[in-house]
């Protein structure tokens, strides 16, 4: 390179440093951009990311309708106007099932599951085909460095990412159901990055051993720490009254414990905490303190010790834990919301709802799970499924039921951490909401926002789960959901006047994106295509000021992954997931030496609904031939290739 040359070079370095940069499949971005800069020295600097949508596919392409399709385009503009286009793909790290590196030596096979003493849990349901069960159900992840890693394999830039796996949906011979019948693994994918293009291969896998946290309970939605650890989620609490009766959770703690009574149901709900080591193998704890929730997932703010939390049940809140110290999240304090007057999901609505905080309780983890390992239900409350006609006893309506509970004196702790959607309840929480799944920060705005799957049943008025009063009740459902903006401040209180020690409180919530019911097209949509249908998994980019949106629909006949802008209102189609899947897994990253990701997942593809009936006959044996007979699915990345070639 010439001396002439230098300047120009360097200048265009440094704004890169601010421009968004995702991973190439052939030549670079940052090259293309550098080469787009010329010989000149005045220096353009990154303006803004939008991306183009993509059209929905149709039966004129089954294919495309069979596998994660992309027709999407990223554009870059730059101050002195110019715009950069670079066309998205999908590269998956492995289809579940597939043998991959063991970072331990050898092999073994990806979404694997294993019992509490680490050995492989057989699938015998196929006569002479023995195989260790695997998930079809791959979700939350997060990418994330080490300092100081140190694999054997990596050639260029470490970096990891812990994938968990929620579920597989039937056993091999196709009609056993094995939902939440499995212990759910984790794993730490070793990639290897190149520091040139950004691209990120495998190198090995390693499954994380859950044993000491009793193993792990449908692990759903993800999110990355402030800290840099990944917090996974356990999601659809065990009832701990009904468990004699549960067959599902008795099937769980048979094939992790090998005794169908074992498994003690206060253990699962909560909320596990990985830790990758330099290595490539990581160590798990669970915080027992924050809630014994639906947990989709938490959404950890900048403060670095507030908390807001999914909760994936029908009659769910908004709740909050607020960590006594940063970084640490094994004590502290938790609040369920009560939501004030105005609640709507109309997206031209100028106010939100305004919410107010009741103290549940504080805790540490310890003394939690102490009780956790001690207490039988009935110790803590009296649980009546029909009215006793008694004063005694409060009428509450929990995960989808109605109830009349009597609490045993002394046990509010008890009741607000093993107990948390009754006892919410029970004093009053806005235990209105249907399906709130994935929640994220924009920290420059300091909004969080949050996914409502659905709008419907418990939310709806005059529904029989609909609790008067509560502030959470609109006149008619959306099936296709909604996702909520929450504004966020400081100088708080709780509902009793102390202080909430937090300046990320939720303070209000409002409508940002509704889906829209519709009469079945010719596909067999229920909702519109051509927006959010169903939103589950939800990731911001800062850079990138977008929200990306990953649908979990049983409305749409493909699910879709969306970016919105939220300056430009610009609500783009960037993935269309294989048909009858889920798109899961979704982690907007803004940067990992010098490139920006978004990592997808899709899970059970083909899994076949009502409104299927006219493509399943066309797709059924592609997906078949696919995913290996629809018991595979993918983890995987957004890649990007520019129009330009690589500077040399």
């Amino acid at each position: 390179m010439t001396s002439a040359s230098t300047p120009s070079r360097r200048q265009a370095l440094q704004f890169l440093a601010g421009i968004p940069l995702l991973p190439l499949g052939t030549g670079g971005i940052a090259a293309s951009l550098l080469t787009a800069c010329g010989g000149g020295d005045d220096g353009a600097s990154y303006v803004s990311t939008a991306f183009t949508s993509m059209a929905a596919p149709t039966l004129a392409n089954p294919a495309a309708m069979a596998t994660n399709t992309v027709g999407s385009t990223m554009q870059v503009t730059l101050s002195d106007g110019s715009v950069q286009s670079y066309a998205l793909a999908y590269q998956p790290f492995f289809i579940t099932g597939d043998s991959v590196p063991n970072v331990k030596g050898g092999q073994i096979l990806a979404g694997s599951y294993f019992d509490i003493n680490n050995q492989p849990i057989i699938d015998t349901t196929v006569a002479g085909k023995d195989r260790q069960f695997f998930s079809d159900a791959p979700d939350g992840t997060s990418l994330l460095t080490v300092p100081n890693a140190k694999v054997d394999g990596v050639k260029g830039n470490h970096v990891f990412a812990v994938v968990q796996f929620e579920y597989t949906t039937w056993a091999q011979d196709g009609k056993t159901d094995m939902y939440g019948k499995l212990p759910s693994p984790i794993a730490v994918l070793t990639l290897d990055q190149d520091p040139n293009t950004g691209k990120l291969s495998l190198v090995k896998y390693h499954n994380v051993d859950t044993s000491k946290v009793h193993g792990l309970w449908i692990t759903c939605g993800a999110s990355l720490s402030p800290w840099g650890t990944h917090l996974s989620s356990e999601e659809y609490e065990p009832d701990a009254f009904t468990v004699a009766s549960n067959t599902q959770f008795q099937a769980y703690a048979k094939n992790l414990y090998g005794d169908a009574s074992r498994a003690n149901p206060y253990h699962y709900g909560h909320m596990p905490e990985v830790t990758v080591n330099p290595d490539g193998t990581a160590s798990i704890k669970k915080h027992f303190c924050m809630g014994r929730i639906s947990h989709e997932l938490v959404q950890v703010m900048p403060d670095q010790r507030t908390a807001l939390m999914g909760d994936d049940a029908t009659n769910s809140a908004y709740f909050v834990f607020v960590a006594d110290k940063e970084k640490d999240l094994s004590s502290g304090t938790l609040y369920a919301a009560k939501v004030g007057a105005g609640f709507t999901v109309d997206a031209k609505a100028t106010a939100g709802a305004p919410l107010t905080w009741i103290k549940l309780g504080s805790a540490n983890s310890a003394e939690i799970e102490a009780l956790a390992n001690t207490l039988k239900p009935t110790d803590i409350m009296t649980v009546a499924t029909a009215n006793p006609s008694d004063a005694s006893y409060t009428r509450i309506v929990s995960n989808g039921k109605e109830e009349w509970i009597k609490l045993k004196p002394g046990m509010e702790k008890a009741a607000a951490f093993l107990e948390t959607h009754r006892y919410a309840a029970f004093v009053g929480a806005s235990m209105g909401f249907t399906k709130m799944e994935g929640t994220t920060v924009n920290a420059k705005d300091k909004i969080a926002y949050s996914a409502l799957q659905n709008v419907q049943t418990s939310m709806v008025a005059g529904n029989a789960l609909n609790v008067a009063g509560n502030g959470v009740s609109v006149p008619k459902a959306i099936n296709a959901g909604a996702v909520m903006a929450l504004n966020l401040r400081g100088g708080q209180k709780d509902t009793a006047g102390a202080n909430i020690n937090s300046e990320w409180m939720p303070v209000d919530t409002k409508a940002l994106l509704v889906g829209e019911d519709i009469a079945s097209d010719a596909l067999g949509n229920t909702a519109n295509p051509n927006t959010i249908g169903n939103p589950d998994n939800l990731k911001f980019s800062e850079k990138m000021r977008t929200l990306f949106i990953g649908e979990d629909s049983s409305q749409h006949v493909n699910n879709f992954l969306w970016a919105y802008n939220i300056d430009t209102k610009q609500l783009s189609r960037l993935m269309s997931i294989p048909a009858g899947g889920e798109s899961t897994g979704l982690h907007a990253v803004d940067e990992i030496n010098g490139w920006t990701y978004i990592m997808s997942n899709f899970q059970h593809a083909g899994d076949w609904g009502a409104i299927h009936s006219v493509v399943k006959p066309t797709l059924d044996p592609l997906i078949i031939a696919n995913y290996k007979n629809k018991a595979g699915a993918a983890v995987g990345y957004l890649t990007a290739t520019p129009k330009q070639p690589r500077l040399g």
